[in-house]
């Protein structure tokens, strides 16, 4: 690589010989002095010995030559610009040689003319020439070797013509050395140049940064002396403080950054963090400090450490700093949007979950307790469902608002998501205090809203927990509150509930409950159970109700006032229903034709967007006629997807299937469903029957209202919950039309309800 013969032309060939031949035109001078000075010696050893025409002939000759040499060499003196090609390399060593050849006419003429001495004094000059080149033009090693060789070679074979053995053999170790001699001396050159290159490189990108840096828009460099005085100013450090660098030399670094701050000492606390450390000589980096630019405070980050002399004295600070308010505002943003509310500005669950936790804590260092209040908004879907969430999100905050109104020093409220809020009090240790927060809250968010000109009524319901009798961890806590919370709105909604143990059995319960109804219908754990229902006339069986019963061998009987609502809210009961749908009406064949069976449906079930399929299937499967299937629903539910529920039970009653309402009168009513839908049966509930015959005058006149509206608008009325002689005579009294309860029968076996029309098959007989 030091000679240049392997991988011409290649990037790294082309990038060593321009460093070599870079520096040859440097010794240009010293080249042409040299052959100058041997030619002059050749002349005066040719004076006596050769015609003078024959001399002159070949001084000119050398000199074009070398004359020649000399203005290649001068050309490369910017050779590091464009690199040496391969074709400016031939050319160096190709005049070398030419060189050579030149020197070699007077070695030829003096070998067959000329005494031996005179032959020894020319090798001397030749010698001297080799060596001098070999010496100052380490730049080009391949053509001082090309040089060497083309005049030792020619001496060697004289010397051996002559017989001068000897000599022939010392020439050919001194041309062999010089040879060896300028392929080290290159390297060496070489490897300097190549130092030489790398440092100036580093120099050039070192420079290159502090000039990018010293321009860039947001950082600069500062100095301090031991007094700690700014010192070396920067253009880009005086520009930031939003003053000249004449103003800034030689003023006290801390006092510039706090601007008007100093003379009251009121500057933020992270000066005087960096005025210790300063003191200390202590090194920082990124240490954020608030500085005052222009009567605008701003956010710095400073990076410093002490410099020393030559002697090792302390000598003041250097370092760098940038403006970071933008980025410090933005990871404020950030840091606010982690932690609080978009839509209402309230502490969102992370913050809440915080501040339980400080809460708890407290109370457990002081022997306190606290309360984690959990806050649901009652009827809040009925008014994203029927005004749109633009309303809804508007409302929200109309809550968050009142809310905060209620919040003392120690009451930290937020919103978890949704429509559920949460309270946070950290000092519980009155728990009538609790209660009475629970109620207020549920007070003034049943308050009515104001919203683009709706009135709107939403209520609340709290759950409420306390720290740390009711859970000694956040979560247990939450999670505690939260059962509070469930049987609140279980209990209807508009209430507070504390927590109590047995809550914590329930959701047991209900875990384990949901968890083996999801491999029920697998295992064949369900049955039905059929009751009977009567005409009030001639007491003849005309429908039965289909009830769901539920047989677990690990848990026993389970009651479907248990399992229902845990289906319910799983969805399960949508294949759950399914296939009491189709059993129904299986064991409906079995009966009369004239005797119907009634199945309840879910309002999940309605809203499935598949159980017009359902109802089509178990008919068609059991090859039932769609008159001998009433589908029995409640008035729930109408709260929950009022049109899509009046849809689907339109589509079952295009079939022929009747509908029943069930518990009418027990919860939401509303007369405009009646109207619309043509029920086949209005079931008057069992609390009205059992009310109406002891006397309650509430439960009698809700009774005859149901059946007088009931007769009005040609609908069949069924009494539930008939047991005693009193309530039957009363129903047929009120009018009812059809009787169900334990006086003509319990729920009964599929094989059982035969058996009822076997007996009046034997009475007619």
């Amino acid at each position: 690589m030091v000679l240049g013969l392997t991988h011409a032309g290649a990037e790294d060939w082309a990038r060593m010989r321009a460093l070599q031949y870079g520096r040859l035109f440097e010794a240009t001078k010293l080249k042409v002095a040299s052959h100058a000075l041997a030619a002059v010696a050749s002349i005066w050893l040719f004076r006596d010995v050769a015609p003078l025409s024959m001399i002159f002939g070949w001084a000119l000759l050398l000199g074009t030559v070398v004359a020649y040499g000399a203005r290649v060499d001068l050309a490369m003196h910017d050779v590091t610009r464009h690199k040496l090609n391969a074709q400016e390399f031939r050319r160096q060593v190709e005049i070398a040689a030419l060189t050579g050849l030149v020197w070699v006419a007077p070695v030829a003429w003096f070998t067959l003319h000329a005494p031996d001495s005179a032959r020894l004094e020319l090798w001397a000059i030749l010698a001297l020439l080799l060596t001098v080149s070999a010496v100052i033009i380490p730049a080009a090693p391949m053509a001082t070797v090309a040089f060497a060789g083309t005049v030792g070679l020619p001496v060697i074979c004289g010397f051996v013509l002559t017989g001068a053995l000897p000599m022939a053999l010392i020439t050919c170790l001194f041309v062999a050395t010089i040879m060896l001699g300028t392929i080290e001396t290159s390297r060496h050159f070489l490897m300097s140049r190549l130092g030489e290159a790398g440092v100036a490189e580093r120099n050039e990108v070192v420079s290159l940064l502090l000039g990018e840096y010293e321009e860039g828009d947001a950082d600069w460099l500062w100095e301090t002396d031991t007094n700690r005085r700014v010192r070396a100013v920067s253009r880009r450090f005086a520009y930031a403080l939003g003053m000249e660098v004449s103003e800034i030399d030689g003023q006290p670094f801390v006092q510039l950054l706090a601007g008007a701050a100093w003379a009251n000492g009121r500057f933020h606390p992270s000066m005087h963090d960096l005025a210790e450390r300063l003191k200390r000589r202590e090194r920082f980096a990124n240490l954020p400090v608030q500085v005052v630019v222009r009567g605008e405070k701003r956010w710095w980050e400073l990076s410093g450490q002490p410099r020393f002399d030559e002697a090792g004295d302390y000598a003041g600070f250097h370092g760098v700093g940038s403006d970071v308010t933008q980025a410090r505002a933005s990871s404020e943003k950030i840091a606010w949007l982690a932690r609080y509310d978009t839509l209402t500005g309230l502490p969102n669950r992370m913050m809440l979950t915080e501040a339980l936790g400080e809460a708890m804590l407290y109370a457990e260092q002081w022997r306190t307790r606290c309360a984690f209040l959990m806050i649901d908004l009652d009827r809040f879907k009925a008014v994203n469902d029927t005004l749109g969430h633009l309303i809804g999100d508007q409302l929200l905050a109309r809550v968050s608002d009142r809310l905060k109104s209620l919040m003392s020093e120690t009451e930290l409220c937020g919103r978890l998501g949704g429509d559920e809020f949460a309270v946070v009090i950290r000092d519980a240790s009155d728990l009538s205090r609790v209660s009475r927060m629970a109620q207020a809250v549920i007070d003034r968010l049943s308050e009515p809203y104001t919203v683009e000109s709706h009135t709107l009524f939403v209520g609340a319901s709290v759950g409420a927990a306390i720290g740390p009798r009711d859970g000694g961890s956040v979560e247990e806590l939450m999670r505690n509150a939260d059962l509070a919370l469930y049987r609140a709105k279980d209990g209807g909604g508009g209430q507070q509930c504390m927590y109590e143990p047995a809550l914590l059995a329930q959701a047991e319960e209900r875990r384990k409950i949901e968890f083996a109804m999801r491999h029920a219908l697998d295992r064949n754990e369900f049955h039905l159970v059929f009751q009977p229902v009567v005409d009030t006339g001639d007491e003849a069986v005309v429908s039965f109700e289909a009830l769901l019963r539920w047989e677990n061998p690990e848990l026993g009987t389970i009651s479907p006032a248990k399992f229902v609502p845990v289906a319910e809210d799983t969805r399960l009961i949508v294949p759950i229903g399914d296939w009491v749908m189709k059993q129904a009406c299986i064991q409906a064949t079995q009966w009369p034709r004239h005797v119907k069976v009634a199945v309840n449906v879910s309002g999940e079930q309605l809203v499935d967007a598949n159980f017009h399929n359902c109802v089509v299937s178990a008919l068609a499967m059991a090859n039932l006629p769609a008159q001998r299937l009433e589908i029995e629903v409640t008035e729930s539910i109408f709260l929950r997807d009022a049109a899509g529920a009046r849809l689907a039970l339109e589509r079952i009653m295009a079939l022929g299937c009747s509908v029943a309402l069930d518990d009418f009168g027990t919860g939401y009513s509303s007369l405009g469903y009646i109207r619309k839908l043509r029920f086949s049966t209005i079931k008057l509930d069992r609390s009205f029957v059992q009310g109406a015959a002891v006397g309650n005058r509430e439960s009698l006149a809700v009774a005859r209202a149901v059946v007088a509206m009931a007769d009005s608008l040609e609908m069949a009325t069924t009494a539930e919950g008939v047991e005693t002689e009193a309530e039957l005579a009363l129903v047929r009294k009120l009018g009812c039309t059809k009787i169900q309860g334990y006086y003509y029968g319990r729920p009964m076996a599929a094989a059982e309800t035969l058996t009822l029309f076997q007996k009046d098959r034997r009475k007619a007989g």
